[in-house]
């Protein structure tokens, strides 16, 4: 301790799983066998491949080279700029694809839902959107997966477009079908300075050019997360510390009207800080990552927040994933150093890191 004097104090115990030293990671997961695949969106660093396990501390693409080498934009044969990996309750990797590397407009083709068999480790399913789903501006940032309904299962996908129309996206797993819900609802949507003013680091959060004012971050509906139940779909914007939830029958229902979807969504309330991801566990726990305090804090079914884990390390704690060994997976990657935010200058230090962290542990209780 220096000087003698009292210091902020961590909660929670954290592992470090992976070091990155090359490009930025978002997006993990865990296979019920304990495989780790981990993506990188091309957002201006050198990517060599877009989607990797994990495989005794090196970076593999997977599931090979030929599907991270896109021949253009929208390569409905290959991976574009993928945002989220995630393993499905059948123990199935799916890759999604946003389609927009360094956020260009989308054609149809590249954004995608990518299944992989990991038995095999090939491709089982691509499932690409039409023009009317994944609009030019969509950016498909992350999905979760409910296969009780249907033939096989339905997928749900935020579109967290920046400053352009956000919405869930439904996927009919079977048919590959999808259909747009909550298209531009205020509960999408990213919120003004006016109402929400995010703090990174102890430093205002704010889009800065190289010339020109300080702009608010404009990325809507972001974290996702299904109730244990399927019952309940709960997202949230980036630029929010609300979060929302929606009922999945209503989600589920292409022959519903927007207004009668919309009735069905419920304003969970303030969740203590800004959140990238969200994640849910089988004993009906809710789990929300918080940028503006390094930190992963957790709901529990009675309504008490918790947290979970609270380190400086957690610079920017992105994506969350629930994994069968009962850790909770987390990677951090520095985000808000990034250079839309520092005036042009890239202030992340490498290397990034992927820490994961018992969920059963005994988190600290947060009271009023």
């Amino acid at each position: 301790m220096r000087s003698g004097l009292p210091t902020d104090e961590p909660v929670g115990t954290l592992d470090v799983v992976h070091r990155f030293r090359g490009p930025m990671p978002t997006g993990v997961t865990v296979s019920h066998r304990g495989r780790i695949f981990v993506n990188f969106p091309r957002w201006g660093d050198e990517v060599p491949a877009t989607v990797v396990e994990l495989r005794r501390g090196r970076e593999v693409p997977f599931p090979d080279l030929r599907w991270n080498s896109p021949s253009r934009d929208d390569d409905p044969s290959a991976f574009v700029s993928v945002q989220s990996v995630v393993v499905d309750p059948a123990d199935r990797l799916w890759v999604l694809d946003t389609g927009s590397p360094m956020f260009r407009p989308t054609s149809p083709g590249g954004p995608k839902l990518v299944r992989i068999d990991l038995g095999t480790d090939t491709v089982a399913q691509v499932i690409t959107f039409p023009p009317d789903v994944a609009l030019p501006t969509t950016y498909l940032n992350d999905v979760r997966f409910d296969l009780r309904r249907g033939e096989a299962g339905l997928a749900y996908i935020t579109d967290s477009a920046d400053a352009a129309p956000n919405g869930i996206i439904v996927v009919d797993l079977a048919s590959g079908t999808s259909w747009r819900r909550l298209h531009d609802h205020p509960s999408t949507r990213a919120e003004p300075l006016s109402s929400f003013r995010p703090v990174v680091e102890g430093r205002p959060f704010l889009v800065r050019p190289p010339d020109g004012p300080p702009l608010p971050v404009g990325v809507g509906a972001d974290g996702i997360a299904i109730s244990a139940d399927g019952a309940r779909l709960y997202y949230c914007a980036l630029a929010s510390r609300r979060w929302f939830s929606v009922a999945t029958d209503a989600l589920a229902d292409p022959a519903l009207g927007e207004d009668e979807v919309a009735a069905t969504v419920v304003d969970e309330g303030d969740k203590g800080g800004g959140a990238d991801g969200l994640e849910s566990d089988d004993a009906g726990r809710l789990y929300l990552t918080n940028y503006e305090h390094n930190a992963v804090l957790r709901r529990r079914p009675d309504g008490e927040y918790e947290t979970v884990v609270h380190d400086p390390r957690l610079l920017w704690p992105d994506t969350l994933c629930v994994a069968t060994d009962r850790h909770l997976y987390v990677i951090a990657n520095q985000v808000h150093r990034q250079p839309p935010f520092q005036r042009g200058r890239d202030l992340r230090r490498k290397p990034y890191a992927l820490f994961r962290t018992r969920i059963d542990a005994g988190p600290v209780l947060l009271r009023p």
